[in-house]
Order: C-alpha cells, then sequence, then structure tokens
C-alpha cells in the first residue's frame, strides 16, 4: 500500500527535479570545448602527427629531435597528444613535466619559435581547422613560450 507523502518531501522532491532540469538545460546551452570544436582526440593526434613530422623534416628546428629513440619518439609524441588533448578540454591527462623544464638547455630561439608557429599553422590549414579554432589553439600554444623560448 502506498502511503502519502508529506508535503515537505514533496516539495523536496519537487526542488530536486527542478535543479536537474534547470543543471541539465544550462549543460545543453554550455558551449562546446576546443576540444571537441576540433573533432577529439583523433583529431588532435593527426595535427600533432604532421606538426612533428614537419619538425623533424625541417632544417632548422631536427636538432630538437635527432637522437631519439623510436621508443623515446613514441613517448614524445603521446606528451603531445595528451598535452594538447587536456589543455584544449579533452579527458586527457598530461603527465610530462612543465614546459620550462621540458625545454631548459635546448636554446630555443625566436626564430625557432617562429619557424614552430608556422608549422603549426600549416599542419591545422591541412586538415582545414576553422579560423576560429585554430586562432584559439594558437593563442593556447602562444601562451606556452615564455616558458619555450630561451631569453638571453
Amino acid at each position: 500500500m502506498i502511503r502519502k507523502l508529506p508535503a515537505t518531501v514533496k516539495k523536496f522532491v519537487f526542488v530536486c527535479l527542478f535543479l536537474a532540469a534547470c543543471a541539465s538545460t544550462a549543460a545543453a546551452q554550455a558551449p562546446a570545448s576546443l576540444y571537441k570544436r576540433l573533432g577529439g582526440y583523433d583529431a588532435i593526434a593527426a595535427v600533432s602527427d604532421e606538426f612533428i613530422g614537419r619538425l623533424a623534416s625541417d632544417k632548422q628546428l631536427s636538432r630538437f629531435l635527432v637522437g631519439l629513440s623510436t621508443d623515446s619518439q613514441k613517448r614524445l609524441r603521446q606528451l603531445v597528444v595528451d598535452q594538447l588533448c587536456a589543455a584544449t578540454g579533452g579527458p586527457c591527462i598530461y603527465i610530462g613535466r612543465d614546459m620550462k623544464t621540458a625545454h631548459a638547455g635546448l636554446n630555443i630561439t625566436e626564430s625557432d619559435w617562429d619557424m614552430t608557429v608556422k608549422h603549426l599553422i600549416a599542419s591545422l590549414d591541412k586538415f582545414k581547422v576553422p579560423e576560429k579554432e585554430k586562432n584559439e589553439f594558437l593563442a593556447l600554444a602562444s601562451s606556452l613560450k615564455p616558458d619555450i623560448v630561451q631569453t638571453k
């Protein structure tokens, strides 16, 4: 036999349902993360692979990748993918070192940075990343510059 619920319980249930409805409406209206707008993990991995390939084949920048074993190359690639995935709002967790520590002693110059950005733009363009998302992505990358470029 079903008992009649007290008025306070009815009010509590109503408030809970109302809040749940509001939360789901707010979630539905929230803008998609850059991660989702870029196409998710596979799209970020594809851009990363293209980007790293371009760096490796560039005369000026290949010196940063020379001497890496196959395993180290795979690890570097995964760290790049994970960092970009996490930075764009994706589910990945970046477990690498901070950028200042990771790039210490590499003597990365302003010219190296500029060339790297050109390769990043070319990689994004190859995959036809829309202008808005490309600019957001480049802004994220630019925020790392102070920790990567060595000032004299």
